[in-house]
């Protein structure tokens, strides 16, 4: 695909669909589909019952990809998410058996739940899009893309995520409550005409094939990004490191994730160039997980956000 027009067409098409079963939520149904544009991974916080799940399978469901949900448990291992060689009696030869992994999208349900062995097991796949059983390699279908969740509020039985692997994750994305309007809509839509609470995606098509979305990949990371815009990026990451409010600042990969999400929230827009307004835009969902709070604003209940906003009005942006 190379028409931007069409191409923000497309991904419209995407958003509709997905809103046919998620109520509201706009903000984290455009961000789950800039990660996909930008082939990155995707952190999901929010409490129980907000449709964190629903989102993805309607996702999948658009493109007519594959969808799989690992819930991650504290017995949960490493060859229960990658998979594991099996000896076959009737041949004599070891198998391979692929994992819940193989698939266009995964859930990682309340990953911080296993332990940081099994954690471990998603570095590789999320880093090399491959996974490694008994030496042999093996490609994951494209698109692949994680989407891993988190409950902010029980941390009983929870293993932080280290560092290493947030920064792997594109953005961090929270999913709050939906507003009056959206929970009557979302309350009419699952009591009607149906038995018990589940959430059907049967009313979502798909507009799209998998193979489309590698062009739209390639069509995004194309985008024009001006030598002012780039350095905005740079200079928001760079300025965590210099706050005094934030014990870690982000590192480098923080300055690509913001081009990357620029560029794919631009061709969302139908644009062929990235804006200032698009890394600002993109900037919380991309730090937050990047930095640490001082010790003693977490004490005066401070989060990562208010500092980041508070950033975000300090470092200036360019003029086009």
């Amino acid at each position: 695909m190379t028409n931007v027009d069409e191409a923000a067409r497309s991904l419209s098409a995407v958003v509709a669909e997905v809103r046919k079963v998620v109520a509201g939520q706009q903000e984290v149904i455009d961000q789950a589909v800039m990660g996909l544009i930008s082939g990155g991974h995707v952190l999901v916080e929010g409490v129980p019952g907000l449709g964190k799940t629903l989102l993805v399978k309607a996702l999948a469901k658009t493109i007519n990809g594959s969808f799989a949900r690992i819930q991650f448990t504290p017995d949960l291992m490493p060859a229960d998410v990658t998979g594991h060689t099996l000896y076959d009696p009737s041949s004599g030869k070891f198998a391979t058996r692929k994992g819940p992994i193989f698939a266009h999208f995964v859930i990682a349900d309340e990953i911080n739940r296993a332990p940081a062995k099994t954690q471990a097991a998603l570095l590789e796949v999320m880093q090399e899009a491959q996974v490694t059983i008994e030496g042999e390699s093996h490609v994951l279908p494209q698109p692949f893309m994680v989407f891993a969740t988190q409950n902010p509020i029980e941390h009983e039985g929870t293993y932080p995520l280290p560092d290493a692997q947030l920064d792997r994750f594109l953005m961090h994305v929270r999913i709050g409550y939906p507003t009056a309007e959206d929970e009557v809509a979302l309350t009419r839509q699952v009591t009607t005409a149906t038995v018990g609470d589940r959430l059907s995606v049967e009313t979502v098509n798909a507009v799209i094939d998998p193979s489309v979305v590698a062009g739209l990949q390639n069509l995004a990371a194309s985008l024009t990004v001006d030598d002012a815009v780039l350095g905005y990026a740079v200079r928001l990451a760079r300025t965590t490191r210099d706050n005094q409010n934030l014990s870690r600042g982000a590192g480098p990969r923080a300055s690509i994730a913001l081009v990357r999400c620029a560029r794919a929230r631009a061709l969302m827009s139908g644009r062929t160039f990235a804006t200032p307004d698009d890394v600002k835009s993109v900037a919380l969902a991309v730090l937050r997980h990047r930095v640490t709070v001082a010790p003693e604003l977490e004490i005066e209940g401070r989060d990562a956000d208010s500092v980041l906003t508070e950033m975000l009005t300090e470092v200036e942006a360019p003029r086009l």
